[in-house]
């Protein structure tokens, strides 16, 4: 009970806060004619946190804080990553205006894995915290772990999902989508400088 309550307020922990992937979540569920139309960024995302999370409880976590090069690698795909990223939000019109801005299945998950897997905070949040924090478990105890900080990670993608669909049918104007998206850009951009700062 222990590593499961452990479990699950790390993952809330580390998920909670705004980042380029919740954003690009909570936008799909936003801008798609109806949630079915969301679910490959979602799934996609919840995989990748799902692969994120196995790798780091089995050791991935003291690959990428052992190697230098491997983490400023990181960081430097992902200055680059979030510049674009935050250049495309910002300049994004609300879906009920342009739905030719309602991006397909293969370019969300194209873009899921990209927030996902592209993203150095996540990627050393996850297997910095949760990759060390899974040490002190062993046998059942470090699998009911695994499965609690995955199963708050599908839950967070698809509430997130949720959320945007219910947050369309209260925006009919789509005047609060682009002040979100404005607001969101400006944030990725904060990030992409803030890694910028890690580098030197």
């Amino acid at each position: 009970m222990e590593a499961i309550l452990h479990g699950i307020l790390l993952a809330f922990g580390l998920i909670l806060p705004l980042g380029v992937q919740n954003v690009f979540i909570f936008t799909q569920g936003a801008t798609q004619p109806n949630i079915f139309k969301a679910l490959p960024a979602t799934i996609t995302a919840a995989l990748c946190d799902t692969l994120l999370i196995l790798f780091a409880v089995f050791g991935l976590s003291i690959l990428v804080l052992q190697l230098t090069w491997l983490r400023l690698g990181l960081l430097i795909i992902g200055i680059v990553f979030l510049s674009y990223m935050g250049y495309s939000v910002w300049n994004s019109k609300p879906a009920r205006r342009d739905p030719g801005s309602r991006l397909p299945a293969k370019k969300q998950i194209v873009f899921a894995l990209s927030v996902s897997l592209l993203n150095p905070h996540a990627i050393l949040d996850t297997v910095g915290v949760i990759g060390t924090s899974a040490l002190r478990y062993a046998g059942l105890e470090q699998i009911l772990f695994t499965a609690a900080c995955v199963a708050v990670s599908w839950c967070w993608f698809f509430g997130l999902t949720f959320a945007g669909a219910a947050i369309k049918k209260l925006d009919g104007s789509g005047s609060l989508m682009i002040i979100f998206n404005r607001c969101s850009a400006i944030f990725i951009w904060c990030t992409a400088l803030l890694l910028l700062k890690g580098l030197f």
